[in-house]
């Protein structure tokens, strides 16, 4: 029997069995089978996440238990080297038309000359050299790109990677939420089992959504690194090809290196939906425990505001009172009035009925809201509420700009659940715990103040 042959040996050695090409940056499994880090990558965004060894079949974690392997790499160089040495060295060296070896290069045209080509009238007037020094001058150029896209390879890889990670991290974070969730619930009657269903159908819209934007940022990088290994596959062709390979079509391949670009994935994303997570709905019976009473302050309310004694209830008269014009006092257009206790800290839950159903707007102010001149209605004005316009009957989170709300029922009691070290306000309709709207995460700094302001005469608000 002929013996094999050890070159061809050596190369299936240096074979990755996912691509079958020669490998490219090989990483080893803890099992010991070496793979292309970008197949690796490819083979775990086609599979779920407990990964086997495409060989042997054991469990790994992608970047976990990879170890790039260098003289695997070094066994690669040598076998391209080797396919490199086996070429036939005139193999496109000699032009067609005239049968010269061509041995000059167009600088202006970008074509290889031979020295009959070299004196025809297409090629007389142009900057010709001689194609060694064009070969090193665009070689240079080529592993400078080469270099270039390796690096942006890697980086996308990783960025892949951590993508990965972070929605595996997340998916965990839902099922430790759920788990949360689901024994306080149990305990409670069927009013409350009703909730659970809800929650776990906004976790389950949420775990949908998220899966969504992570297989889009995971496609988008996947393409990425498709384009760049052909690139790359091409660009290191020609660096170990003869001179004559490297100037053909020069012009064309620095045009595509050129147009490469690269989009980074949106890690914004992420940080919105943990935050969805923790700030999941709490029920009726936790918050409840936080309940404060809450009076309206005379010296702050309006001229146009009547008080009830007590301050429990207010109305709008549309008939200006004769009232000092304290600094406390808020005499903007908007009739408006605070509640007689600040907060600096702490958890708080109080409820206000509506006595009319449009034309109010309820919430929390800064203590530095402008008392005087025009309310800027928004937490840059310092004030976090909701309203419901007169007439027309809609709903807004006065943010800025402002946001829509459709809620399932017309709120008749509205909740309000202020945490102050968390920076969050929960608004919600008191009678079914429907939530309303959650402001997003806020470093309070100042006092704040219950908010309540009337829009038509007639209308009023009571303290629960």
């Amino acid at each position: 029997m002929a013996a094999a042959d050890p070159g061809a040996e050596l190369q299936e050695e240096a074979t990755c069995s996912i691509c079958t090409e020669l490998f490219t940056d090989p990483v080893t499994l803890g099992c010991g089978h070496s793979f292309c880090l970008s197949c690796l990558a490819t083979y775990k965004a086609s599979e779920d996440l407990n990964k086997h060894c495409p060989e042997c079949r054991k469990k790994f974690v992608l970047g976990k238990s990879l170890k790039p392997n260098m003289r695997l790499a070094n066994m690669v160089e040598i076998v391209k080297r080797m396919q490199i040495a086996r070429q036939d060295p005139d193999t496109g060296s000699q032009c067609e038309e005239h049968g010269e070896r061509l041995q000059l290069f167009c600088e202006t045209d970008g074509e290889l000359l031979c020295v009959v080509c070299r004196e025809s009238r297409a090629h007389r007037a142009h900057r010709v050299t001689p194609v060694t020094e064009a070969e090193q001058e665009y070689k240079m150029e080529l592993l400078d790109w080469l270099c270039l896209l390796r690096g942006e390879r890697k980086y996308i890889l990783e960025s892949k990677l951590q993508e990965e990670e972070k929605d595996h991290t997340l998916r965990n974070k839902m099922r430790a939420e759920k788990q949360k969730i689901t024994p306080d619930i149990e305990e409670l009657h069927q009013l409350l089992r009703d909730k659970e269903q809800t929650l776990h159908k906004r976790l389950e819209e949420m775990e949908k959504t998220n899966t969504m934007e992570e297989n889009t940022n995971i496609s988008k990088l996947s393409n990425q690194i498709t384009s760049l290994n052909a690139l790359i596959t091409d660009l290191e062709k020609k660096c170990e090809g003869p001179a004559w390979d490297i100037l053909k079509d020069i012009r064309s391949t620095l045009d595509r290196c050129k147009k490469v670009t690269f989009e980074s994935p949106e890690s914004e994303i992420k940080k919105r939906k943990e935050r969805e997570i923790v700030n999941i709905w709490k029920p009726e019976e936790e918050i409840k425990k936080y309940k404060v009473t809450v009076t309206l302050d005379p010296d702050t309310a309006h001229p146009e505001l009547l008080l009830s004694e007590g301050g429990r209830r207010v109305t709008w008269t549309d008939t200006r009172q004769p009232l000092p014009d304290t600094p406390k006092r808020l005499t903007s257009y908007e009739p408006c009035v605070l509640g007689s206790e600040g907060f600096t800290s702490g958890r708080h839950y109080w409820e206000v009925q509506l006595l009319q159903e449009e034309g109010w707007t309820v919430g929390v102010a800064a203590e530095s809201v402008e008392r005087k001149g025009q309310i800027t209605w928004s937490p840059k004005g310092g004030v976090w509420a909701v309203e419901r316009e007169e007439g027309d009957g809609q709903y807004w989170a006065l943010t800025s700009p402002e946001t829509p709300l459709s809620p399932c029922a017309k709120p008749l009691k509205l909740g309000m659940y202020l945490d102050y070290e968390e920076g969050s306000l929960f608004l919600h309709n008191a009678d079914s715990m429907e939530l309303l709207y959650t402001f997003p995460e806020t470093a309070f700094k100042e006092r704040l103040f219950p908010l309540f302001c009337l829009f038509c005469p007639g209308l009023g608000l009571r303290m629960v």
